[in-house]
């Protein structure tokens, strides 16, 4: 539905760019397509909402409930998403480059092939979801949560995951050249395959890892936890030894 002045109407509202929609009850909405490019939904309701290829670009989404929401193809270039609630939504092939997600809910969240280049995502809740062959690169995962979350062929090149839970997650032939991983916990993670050049393990918990295959050329590996890692066939830093402790 338009109005004369060719202003879509969803709801009552009007969607355009810039719009004032804080708190809006747009549950279910059809919002496919639409234009809100630093529109103000701070605090709305989107649960369900179809933004098919909306674009959402530096909008203001703090807060906002998009849970289950389908955003497949949406762009969210810088939009603000601290604190939004995507659980179980539909992201695949979204452009989130440089866009804010610090505590953001994106548990069970589908991103494959998504666009997150940039993107700040500290101590974001990703457990379970779906990030296979997702462009990471410098992205920050500060304590991030991504246990059990998929990130086969996902591209995490200097991708900042210090302290970050990776715990049983998938990174089969995942791209982690130069990212920062100190401290983090890939206990029980799937690695195998994956590019770890130059990438920095220290401190990091690598319990019962599967490493097979994978390339570690140059990575710093002090103090890295690696009881019951698996490493046939992975190319290792010169000079590395197994510490000798069975603990670690």
């Amino acid at each position: 539905m338009t109005d004369k002045k060719n202003k879509r109407v969803v709801n009552g509202y009007a969607i355009s760019p810039k719009a004032d929609l804080r708190g809006a009850d747009l549950i279910g909405a059809n919002l496919s397509d639409a234009d809100l490019r630093n529109a103000d939904l701070s605090g709305a309701d989107l649960r369900g909402a179809d933004l098919i290829g909306a674009n959402l670009s530096d909008a203001d989404l703090r807060n906002a409930d998009l849970s289950g929401a389908n955003l497949r193809g949406a762009y969210l270039i810088c939009a603000n998403l601290n604190g939004v609630d995507l659980s179980d939504a539909n992201l695949i092939g979204a452009d989130l480059s440089d866009a804010y997600l610090r505590d953001a809910n994106l548990r069970g969240a589908d991103l494959r092939r998504a666009t997150l280049s940039g993107a700040d995502l500290s101590g974001a809740d990703l457990r379970g979801a779906n990030l296979c062959r997702a462009n990471l690169s410098g992205a920050n995962l500060w304590r991030a949560n991504l246990r059990e979350a998929y990130l086969s062929y996902a591209y995490l090149r200097g991708a900042n995951l210090w302290r970050a839970n990776l715990g049983g997650a998938n990174l089969w032939r995942a791209y982690l050249s130069e990212a920062n991983l100190t401290d983090a916990d890939l206990s029980d993670a799937n690695l195998s395959g994956a590019n770890l050049r130059d990438a920095d393990l220290r401190g990091a918990y690598l319990w019962h890892a599967d490493l097979r295959g994978a390339d570690l050329s140059g990575a710093k590996l002090r103090g890295a936890k690696l009881k019951g890692a698996k490493l046939e066939g992975a190319k290792l830093p010169k000079d590395f030894k197994m510490p000798e402790n069975s603990d670690d």
